[in-house]
Protein backbone atom coordinates (compact mmCIF):
# COMPACT_ATOMS: atom_id res chain seq x y z
CA UNK A 1 0.00 0.00 0.00
CA UNK A 2 1.17 3.50 -0.79
CA UNK A 3 2.63 5.28 2.33
CA UNK A 4 0.83 8.50 1.42
CA UNK A 5 -2.48 6.65 1.26
CA UNK A 6 -1.79 4.99 4.64
CA UNK A 7 -1.15 8.38 6.26
CA UNK A 8 -4.39 9.84 4.87
CA UNK A 9 -6.44 6.82 5.95
CA UNK A 10 -4.96 7.02 9.45
CA UNK A 11 -5.81 10.72 9.67
CA UNK A 12 -9.36 10.10 8.44
CA UNK A 13 -9.81 7.33 11.02
CA UNK A 14 -8.56 9.65 13.80
CA UNK A 15 -10.96 12.38 12.66
CA UNK A 16 -13.92 9.99 12.61
CA UNK A 17 -13.01 8.68 16.07
CA UNK A 18 -12.90 12.24 17.41
CA UNK A 19 -16.27 12.99 15.80
CA UNK A 20 -17.85 9.91 17.38
CA UNK A 21 -16.43 10.78 20.81
CA UNK A 22 -17.74 14.36 20.65
CA UNK A 23 -21.11 13.24 19.31
CA UNK A 24 -21.87 11.37 22.53
CA UNK A 25 -20.40 13.89 24.99
CA UNK A 26 -22.35 16.66 26.72
CA UNK A 27 -22.92 19.72 24.48
CA UNK A 28 -20.98 22.89 25.21
CA UNK A 29 -23.49 25.25 23.61
CA UNK A 30 -25.97 27.08 25.82
CA UNK A 31 -29.41 27.88 24.40
CA UNK A 32 -28.99 31.54 25.30
CA UNK A 33 -32.29 33.26 25.85
CA UNK A 34 -33.75 30.24 27.65
CA UNK A 35 -30.60 29.21 29.56
CA UNK A 36 -28.25 31.72 31.14
CA UNK A 37 -24.82 30.94 32.50
CA UNK A 38 -24.07 32.34 35.95
CA UNK A 39 -21.56 35.17 35.92
CA UNK A 40 -18.28 35.03 37.80
CA UNK A 41 -17.92 36.94 41.08
CA UNK A 42 -16.75 40.46 40.37
CA UNK A 43 -18.30 40.54 36.89
CA UNK A 44 -18.65 44.11 35.67
CA UNK A 45 -22.01 44.68 34.02
CA UNK A 46 -24.63 47.41 34.02
CA UNK A 47 -24.01 50.40 36.31
CA UNK A 48 -26.15 51.10 39.37
CA UNK A 49 -26.29 53.49 42.31
CA UNK A 50 -26.81 51.62 45.56
CA UNK A 51 -29.94 52.56 47.46
CA UNK A 52 -29.60 52.63 51.25
CA UNK A 53 -31.99 49.93 52.54
CA UNK A 54 -32.79 51.92 55.71
CA UNK A 55 -33.57 55.33 54.21
CA UNK A 56 -34.43 54.41 50.62
CA UNK A 57 -32.14 57.17 49.29
CA UNK A 58 -28.95 56.77 47.32
CA UNK A 59 -25.77 56.19 49.31
CA UNK A 60 -23.70 58.63 47.27
CA UNK A 61 -22.22 61.45 49.36
CA UNK A 62 -20.98 63.51 46.40
CA UNK A 63 -17.25 63.16 47.06
CA UNK A 64 -16.55 63.05 43.27
CA UNK A 65 -13.84 60.39 43.66
CA UNK A 66 -15.44 58.12 41.07
CA UNK A 67 -15.51 60.90 38.47
CA UNK A 68 -11.89 61.82 39.18
CA UNK A 69 -10.55 58.27 38.96
CA UNK A 70 -12.51 57.29 35.83
CA UNK A 71 -10.02 56.82 32.94
CA UNK A 72 -12.69 57.30 30.26
CA UNK A 73 -14.31 60.33 31.95
CA UNK A 74 -17.80 58.88 31.56
CA UNK A 75 -19.14 59.90 35.01
CA UNK A 76 -20.71 63.35 35.41
CA UNK A 77 -21.69 64.59 38.87
CA UNK A 78 -23.17 67.87 40.11
CA UNK A 79 -23.52 68.55 43.81
CA UNK A 80 -24.93 71.34 45.94
CA UNK A 81 -24.95 72.13 49.64
CA UNK A 82 -28.12 71.52 51.60
CA UNK A 83 -28.77 74.84 53.39
CA UNK A 84 -30.13 73.13 56.50
CA UNK A 85 -27.59 70.36 57.08
CA UNK A 86 -24.65 71.94 55.17
CA UNK A 87 -23.97 68.52 53.61
CA UNK A 88 -23.30 67.86 49.95
CA UNK A 89 -26.33 66.59 48.06
CA UNK A 90 -25.99 64.91 44.68
CA UNK A 91 -28.10 66.90 42.23
CA UNK A 92 -27.01 65.06 39.09
CA UNK A 93 -25.23 61.73 38.66
CA UNK A 94 -24.88 60.50 35.08
CA UNK A 95 -22.89 57.67 33.52
CA UNK A 96 -22.36 57.37 29.80
CA UNK A 97 -22.13 53.58 29.37
CA UNK A 98 -20.88 53.81 25.78
CA UNK A 99 -17.71 55.56 26.96
CA UNK A 100 -17.16 53.32 29.98
CA UNK A 101 -14.35 50.75 29.81
CA UNK A 102 -15.79 48.79 32.77
CA UNK A 103 -12.53 48.94 34.72
CA UNK A 104 -14.24 49.03 38.13
CA UNK A 105 -12.14 51.91 39.49
CA UNK A 106 -15.30 53.82 40.43
CA UNK A 107 -16.44 50.91 42.62
CA UNK A 108 -13.04 50.51 44.20
CA UNK A 109 -12.52 54.16 45.11
CA UNK A 110 -16.01 54.86 46.47
CA UNK A 111 -15.75 55.26 50.27
CA UNK A 112 -19.42 54.40 50.90
CA UNK A 113 -19.92 51.64 48.28
CA UNK A 114 -22.45 53.77 46.41
CA UNK A 115 -21.67 52.81 42.82
CA UNK A 116 -21.52 49.24 41.50
CA UNK A 117 -21.22 47.42 38.23
CA UNK A 118 -23.98 44.83 38.59
CA UNK A 119 -24.06 41.30 37.23
CA UNK A 120 -26.53 42.24 34.46
CA UNK A 121 -25.06 41.82 31.01
CA UNK A 122 -28.25 42.02 28.95
CA UNK A 123 -28.78 45.60 28.02
CA UNK A 124 -28.89 47.25 24.65
CA UNK A 125 -30.36 50.35 23.12
CA UNK A 126 -31.59 51.58 19.80
CA UNK A 127 -30.30 55.11 20.44
CA UNK A 128 -27.28 56.50 22.25
CA UNK A 129 -29.58 58.02 24.88
CA UNK A 130 -30.67 54.52 25.94
CA UNK A 131 -27.16 53.90 27.30
CA UNK A 132 -26.86 57.23 29.07
CA UNK A 133 -27.83 56.51 32.68
CA UNK A 134 -29.06 59.38 34.84
CA UNK A 135 -29.48 59.22 38.62
CA UNK A 136 -33.04 57.86 38.50
CA UNK A 137 -32.13 55.19 35.95
CA UNK A 138 -29.08 54.15 38.02
CA UNK A 139 -31.25 53.77 41.12
CA UNK A 140 -33.78 51.81 39.06
CA UNK A 141 -30.93 49.55 37.86
CA UNK A 142 -30.08 48.84 41.51
CA UNK A 143 -33.70 48.07 42.36
CA UNK A 144 -33.97 45.65 39.42
CA UNK A 145 -30.68 44.00 40.33
CA UNK A 146 -31.23 43.59 44.06
CA UNK A 147 -34.63 41.93 43.48
CA UNK A 148 -32.91 39.15 41.50
CA UNK A 149 -30.37 38.43 44.24
CA UNK A 150 -31.12 35.35 46.28
CA UNK A 151 -28.33 36.22 48.71
CA UNK A 152 -27.02 39.39 50.32
CA UNK A 153 -25.10 41.21 47.60
CA UNK A 154 -21.43 41.69 48.37
CA UNK A 155 -19.20 43.27 45.78
CA UNK A 156 -15.57 42.06 45.85
CA UNK A 157 -14.42 45.64 45.18
CA UNK A 158 -15.88 46.79 48.47
CA UNK A 159 -12.89 45.19 50.21
CA UNK A 160 -9.99 45.05 47.73
CA UNK A 161 -7.44 42.28 48.31
CA UNK A 162 -4.01 43.16 49.64
CA UNK A 163 -5.09 46.25 51.56
CA UNK A 164 -5.08 45.99 55.36
CA UNK A 165 -8.50 46.46 56.92
CA UNK A 166 -7.23 49.42 58.97
CA UNK A 167 -6.38 51.35 55.76
CA UNK A 168 -9.92 51.09 54.34
CA UNK A 169 -12.55 53.82 54.89
CA UNK A 170 -14.98 52.99 57.71
CA UNK A 171 -17.92 51.98 55.45
CA UNK A 172 -15.66 49.59 53.52
CA UNK A 173 -14.37 48.02 56.75
CA UNK A 174 -17.83 47.00 57.87
CA UNK A 175 -19.19 46.14 54.39
CA UNK A 176 -20.85 42.74 54.60
CA UNK A 177 -23.43 42.98 51.86
CA UNK A 178 -26.72 44.61 51.00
Amino acid sequence: MNPLRTIFLTEIAKGLALTLRKMFSRPVTVQYPEEKKPVAPGFRGRHALVRDPETGRERCIGCLRCAKVCPSRCIYIETERDPETRRLVVKRYDIEALRCVFCGYCEEVCPVNAVVLTEFYEYAGERREDLYFDKERLLQNWDEFIVTQKRPYFNPYWKPRGIPESRLPAPKRKAEGV
